[in-house]
């Protein structure tokens, strides 16, 4: 088991968003988390690389145990340097090239030396299908472009896992399937990865697992096709009949 979560908690305000969320991730997984607006899963996912503290849960990765809520700065280091994370809005910075922002994190995070972070930088925007546009700026690309460099400064890091929060809800419906396709690549390759999303094919059809959320708990988790052909609980057949009536 490469990832194991146990019962996360977080309350914002005295309101309570996640109430015991688990998960077992094995290498090569690709788990879609589904659900409402609203139902955590962003939180979680946050929580999960401490951009966000739990307020209770435990992390065990690659058999190494983590308190999500007391973790020190230096275990959360160490916990970052095998993950990256791809945020909806790209967060990029806007006034560097493309270049620029995906060598950044290898040089100033990780100390890479400037050779080695080009190097790595170059070789991660040709599997998004970016290398032309190295010297670019962000406010020079598309959205879809903006999110598929996104997508190249977490390969540069050679992550073990790679958090996705949304990564297409940002974008015009004509770019969604470029970031799409290299989502389906990186899978297709054994790329390990964790995404929030509310795009339904993918979900089905690119993903092995579904963790589905309502309200900070999981409703019912399980094979994709199974989740899709069979769901259990109502609530998860109720959810899946009204994205589907949305699209006819």
């Amino acid at each position: 088991m490469m990832l194991e979560v146990h019962d996360v908690h977080k309350h914002f305000d005295g309101q309570d968003i996640l109430k015991g969320i688990s998960l077992s991730v094995n290498k090569g997984d690709v788990i879609a988390i589904l659900g409402p607006s609203g139902s955590g899963k962003t939180t979680f996912l946050r929580c999960l690389n401490f951009l966000e503290r739990a307020d209770r849960g435990t992390l065990v990765f690659d058999g190494e145990t983590f308190d999500l809520h007391g973790a020190t700065r230096r275990e959360i280091a160490h916990v970052r340097s095998k993950t990256a994370f791809v945020f909806q809005n790209y967060n990029l910075f806007l006034n560097k090239t493309v270049l620029h922002n995906v060598t950044l994190g290898l040089t100033v995070g990780s100390h890479v030396p400037k050779a080695e972070a080009e190097a790595r930088a170059v070789a991660a925007l040709r599997r998004v299908g970016m290398e032309q546009k190295l010297n670019s700026y962000p406010s020079q690309l598309s959205g879809g472009q903006q999110q598929r460099v996104a997508i190249a400064r977490g390969l540069a890091l050679n992550p073990e896992i790679i958090y996705f929060d949304e990564p297409t809800s940002a974008l015009d419906p004509e770019l969604i399937g470029e970031v799409l396709a290299v989502m389906r690549q990186l899978a297709e390759e054994g790329m390990t990865m964790l995404v929030v999303t509310h795009e339904m094919d993918f979900a089905r059809n690119v993903s092995n697992q579904v963790l589905f959320m309502e309200n900070g708990v999981v409703i019912e988790s399980g094979p994709s096709r199974e989740f899709f052909a069979h769901p259990q609980a109502e609530r998860s057949r109720e959810f899946i009949r009204t994205i589907l009536e949305a699209r006819q």
